[in-house]
């Protein structure tokens, strides 16, 4: 099926973006993105007056699910950009989107990010989706694992030590028996207010505000919130005389975050 999509969007710059750690380019032109059990593969194509993506889905499933996961409701090309580094960033980083994904796959993801390198916990997430999670396969991938669930997790939870999590390791046990307590801990998440919602994840040992703003973002779409990591800081002492410029841009601070972290990374020489 062909979609077009009317606004910025980036296949490469959102799987490189941080903020998820499955999805992944497959050749050239073909992208594979995974959530719950959905799975798409999307690619560039030129139709006659533009571009446009083709999806591997039904159209009720791109209406349903994937259109919200891209949140393609919201016009990126809208958003104000107030500064000129901000702008710098906004130019490296056009196409990205805040992606609405699984809050139980990003408790887990952001826990096992902390102190590890990008390409490092997506091994670590691998390797817990290989040991629990449900195995398919695609026309594109003879075997691709499916994120588990807490439920699965804990019926053989002694080997999470052997997904390279290091001290981590129990943080995200405790993350998994929180869930299991209390199945719907995440579920009651989308009802809160932001300062509500972090208060809440940050009753899960190894969540402190950083993690818990992260999830935030990328599980519930709160795009007022910006996580401060450490190429974050490095921008607000560097660029902004040490006082965090997120405050200015209201319900876009996440997204413009997005912005400066994917530019800082991409531009590691310039700190």
């Amino acid at each position: 099926m062909i979609v077009k999509i009317n606004d910025y969007f980036d296949l490469d710059k959102i799987i490189n973006s941080g903020q998820t750690f499955r999805a992944k380019r497959i050749d050239d032109n073909l992208f594979r993105f995974v959530s719950l059990d959905h799975v798409l593969y999307i690619s560039l194509v030129e139709i006659s007056d533009g571009v446009a993506f083709e999806v591997s889905c039904s159209q009720d499933e791109w209406a349903s699910y994937w259109h919200n996961y891209f949140d393609l409701s919201r016009s990126y090309k809208d958003i104000s950009i107030k500064d000129d580094y901000a702008k710098e960033c906004f130019n490296t980083s056009k196409g990205i989107r805040i992606l609405r994904q699984e809050p139980f796959e990003m408790l887990i993801s952001f826990i096992i990010s902390q102190r590890k390198t990008i390409p490092a916990i997506r091994t670590s997430i691998e390797e817990i989706c290989k040991r629990y999670g449900k195995p398919i396969s695609t026309e594109y991938e003879d075997e691709l694992y499916l994120f588990p669930q807490a439920k699965t997790i804990v019926t053989d939870i002694d080997k999470l030590s052997e997904c390279k999590l290091g001290y981590r390791c129990s943080y995200v046990t405790d993350a998994v028996n929180t869930i299991i307590k209390d199945p719907e801990f995440l579920n009651k998440g989308y009802a809160m207010s932001d300062e509500e919602l972090l208060n809440h994840l940050t009753t899960i040992k190894g969540v402190g505000v950083k993690v818990g703003n992260c999830v935030a973002l990328f599980a519930y779409n709160r795009v007022g919130l910006a996580p401060i990591d450490t190429w974050i800081s490095k921008i607000i002492d560097t660029h902004y005389n040490g006082v965090s410029p997120f405050y200015t841009y209201g319900k876009d601070a996440g997204i413009i975050q997005q912005y400066m972290f994917y530019h800082a990374i991409t531009h590691k020489n310039n700190f």
